[in-house]
């Protein structure tokens, strides 16, 4: 059987029809760059994360790089952000002139340990930025608590957490902004790139809107010079339609991992752990095993696709290395990034495909698990 890691056309062949409507609206209007289209989906955006602004922009490393400028944060600052993570959380740190700090994750939940927060902070420290990783949402209170004990913005990194809940409050509105990230793959993706911020404060989101577009308010004028990350009509338009599905895509995520959950009951597999706090929308399905090669090199053997979602954290990398962090700095993030196999996990995922899958893995461990001399 072939299983694959991802399926996008499995979720836009039901929307075939609405989403070709939104290529002839722009085509006949014209309005490729921002336009009503775009406006639109921020008004539906916003909504839906209970938040009283929303800005578009190209994608959500953008995102991330617009909030710290919006705010402030340039060179001589450091932001803290978490070590197992995209790249992308720490160049846009990079990108706003800022230097990362890192700090290591809770090994329950993968995102930020809030006991490991404080410690990071220093006199240069200008904001925070907890990850929603995998789909669930960091330990908010806590590290707001924190941050608001040494008057320091919180930026949510929001871009695998479409439509998470933190103690029934959306992604997307526990900060003093949240950055999400639009990539096809995501939750809610789009045809291409996107990425979105929002955010309560209004002067924040009015900054960002010129950040974005060259600086400016009025077409030629420019207060200040920026940069060009407006949101192509299109995507806008597509989001719209894909919006409205998005709690049913991630019920159904949900489903399938509370099956994986079932399926690798008693066995050698550690399965995601959903947070008392946390509504989990599982963007991604990662599971730990002491062997992660041999099972990777099996699932693939039998037609199983499987990702690894980081295998090197960010303090290990060469980009990083100007940091002067050493292996073993960050110990729950390198342990982590050595026994995480990702599976597959979205919408349409067919319940006997994961069924497959579970089957496999548990296969594969019990052969691992019998002496060479008794095979």
């Amino acid at each position: 059987m072939k299983v694959k890691f991802v399926d996008l056309s499995a979720q836009h062949k039901p929307l075939e029809v609405e989403l070709k409507e939104v290529f002839s609206r722009v085509l006949a209007n014209g309005s490729f760059v921002l336009g009503p289209e775009v406006e639109k989906f921020e008004k539906m955006f916003a909504t839906y994360c209970g938040a009283e602004h929303c800005v578009t922009v190209t994608n959500g490393t953008a995102a991330l790089q617009l909030v710290l400028q919006g705010l402030g944060v340039g060179a001589g600052d450091e932001v803290i952000t978490v070590a197992h993570t995209f790249i992308a959380t720490a160049e846009a740190i990079n990108a706003a002139g800022a230097r990362p700090v890192f700090v290591d994750i809770d090994s329950a939940s993968y995102t930020m340990d809030p006991t490991k927060l404080e410690k990071a902070i220093t006199p240069k420290t200008k904001a925070i930025i907890p990850v929603h990783l995998y789909g669930q949402p960091a330990d908010m209170d806590a590290i707001n608590a924190i941050a608001a004990k040494h008057n320091l913005p919180v930026i949510e990194d929001s871009c695998q957490a479409h439509g998470a809940k933190y103690k029934g409050r959306p992604a997307g509105s526990l900060g003093k902004a949240a950055c999400f990230s639009f990539y096809p793959s995501k939750n809610l993706g789009a045809c291409g790139e996107g990425g979105a911020v929002t955010t309560n404060d209004a002067e924040l989101a009015k900054k960002i809107r010129m950040l974005r577009d060259h600086g400016s308010v009025k077409k030629y004028e420019h207060d200040f010079p920026a940069y060009n990350l407006r949101l192509e009509g299109i995507q806008g338009g597509i989001l719209a339609v894909k919006l409205p599905h998005l709690d049913g895509w991630n019920n159904n995520r949900r489903v399938l991992a509370a099956r994986y959950n079932e399926l690798f009951a008693g066995s050698k597999v550690v399965t995601p752990k959903e947070m008392p706090y946390a509504h989990h929308v599982y963007h991604l399905y990662v599971i730990v095993v002491e062997d992660r090669e041999s099972l990777k090199k099996a699932l693939s053997e039998q037609g199983i696709e499987n990702g690894l979602h980081y295998p090197v954290p960010l303090h290990l990398q060469k980009a990083y290395a100007y940091l002067g962090y050493e292996k073993g700095d960050f110990p729950v993030s390198e342990q982590v990034a050595s026994n995480h196999v990702s599976l597959p996990m979205y919408g349409e995922l067919p319940i006997e495909h994961v069924e497959y899958v579970a089957k496999t893995i548990r296969e594969v461990l019990e052969c691992q698990a019998v002496p060479a001399s008794r095979q």
